[in-house]
């Protein structure tokens, strides 16, 4: 049976990070023996990491302990289980997917503390995750895509890319992108305000697709 785990990040209820999310959920919990684990960042907030957590690392790379089966064999003093007790539960979550879909608003060029909390906790060195998928549901208030202005200081969106592909080995990532939401608020952006619409229309019926065409691959 397919596994979706679904992160939202967004400090808001109403984020278009979040409803772009729930279109993808919703057409993969369709099909009905699709499964389904939800974590909201904000509402459940995960600590960031401790000296305990750096730790388990260290003896990690020290032993060559890679398998995600095997970390636990690195946890050896009080510290550290009480460190791994929060790790646990979220590494699970994280292994039990086949897709993994993260609601990952932009703020102040990169990405919520919450989401990056939640990203330093579960990683560990050497970490393979293939052949999970990663999807991203971004919003951004201004546009970041190739070729604006704005491209390079996007370090949302290419950040978590980069580190899905580079640190976790999965081929790719797949992002669903809104942009310049904050036409709806901003006088100076007003003019743009319908490209944010069409960014936004095509953003729900490329994430209702393939949350269609993610689960039938299972």
């Amino acid at each position: 049976m397919p596994h979706l785990l679904h992160l939202d990040s967004s400090a808001r209820a109403d984020s278009f990070s979040r409803t772009l999310g729930a279109r993808f959920a919703d057409a993969w919990r369709a099909r009905p023996d699709a499964e389904y684990t939800h974590r909201d960042l904000t509402a459940r907030p995960v600590p960031p990491i401790d000296q305990a957590w750096t730790e388990i690392c260290d003896t990690m790379l020290r032993e060559g302990i890679t398998a995600i089966e095997d970390y636990p064999s690195a946890v050896r003093t009080p510290a550290q289980r009480k460190a791994w007790d929060v790790v646990e539960p979220l590494l699970a979550e994280l292994v039990a997917a086949d897709v993994v879909l993260i609601g990952a608003p932009m703020y102040n060029f990169g990405v919520p503390a919450q989401l990056k909390s939640w990203i330093d906790q579960v990683t560990f060195p050497k970490m393979s995750l293939a052949p999970r998928r990663f999807v991203v549901a971004s919003a951004r208030g201004g546009s970041y895509l190739p070729g604006t202005p704005r491209a390079p200081f996007d370090h949302q969106t290419r950040y978590l890319v980069d580190f899905f592909t580079g640190h976790y080995a999965i081929s790719d990532a797949i992002v669903l992108g809104t942009e310049l939401t904050n036409s709806l608020v901003d006088p100076g952006l007003a003019e743009r305000l319908d490209l944010h619409r069409t960014s936004h229309a095509e953003a729900l019926a490329r994430a209702a697709e393939l949350g269609r065409s993610l689960v039938e691959g299972y």
